[in-house]
């Protein structure tokens, strides 16, 4: 397999759980080539190399979350028996030195690249995030008064003021009609 359509398989297998990227168990034993219950053993064999922060068994919720993801069934339907676990960048990268095989080593550089393409896109996203927000701060002072002038033009005029002093009003003809000239 080619490692550009790898790199594009990995990434699609990258899902953000408890705010962290990660890797399912299934997605991983497929790329690794072997069977998903195998990949498990192996990592409850070695539970001293894989602390919490490296890898962890999903809850319920977390798997209806993810369910459209993966298009499982559910449990009582034929689908997977128990919780899958979920793997960090870190659990990846362990994982290549408990299986040991050749093809392991392969999958596994591609999954850290694309780990790492992943996080450089994050930085630059949050570096073209910052560089907005001066650029908002350098010209909000300029175009205050623009908008200051535009809110002082929407507000509603208002109501004439009742003078003081005395005021000669004409009264208006009672009762009579006024004939207009043609």
């Amino acid at each position: 397999m080619r490692s550009d359509a790898l790199a594009v398989q990995v990434e699609r297998r990258i899902f953000l759980v408890r705010g962290q990227k990660v890797m399912l168990d299934a997605d991983l034993a497929e790329l690794y080539r072997v069977p998903t219950k195998s990949l498990n053993l192996a990592v409850k064999r070695n539970a001293d190399r894989f602390p919490e922060d490296f890898t962890f068994q999903l809850t319920d919720d977390e798997v209806a979350g993810l369910r459209f993801h993966f298009e499982t069934s559910k449990r009582g339907r034929g689908g997977r028996r128990y919780l899958p676990y979920a793997f960090t960048e870190q659990g990846v990268a362990m994982l290549s030195g408990v299986l040991r095989s050749s093809r392991a080593v392969q999958v596994n550089i591609a999954i850290m690249r694309t780990f790492v393409r992943l996080r450089e896109m994050l930085l630059s996203n949050a570096e073209l995030a910052r560089k907005l927000a001066a650029l908002e701060n350098k010209y909000d002072a300029q175009f205050k008064v623009v908008f200051d002038a535009i809110r002082e033009l929407m507000l509603p005029p208002a109501p004439p003021k009742r003078q003081i002093g005395f005021h000669v009003r004409e009264e208006t003809t009672r009762g009579y009609r006024v004939r207009r000239r043609k």
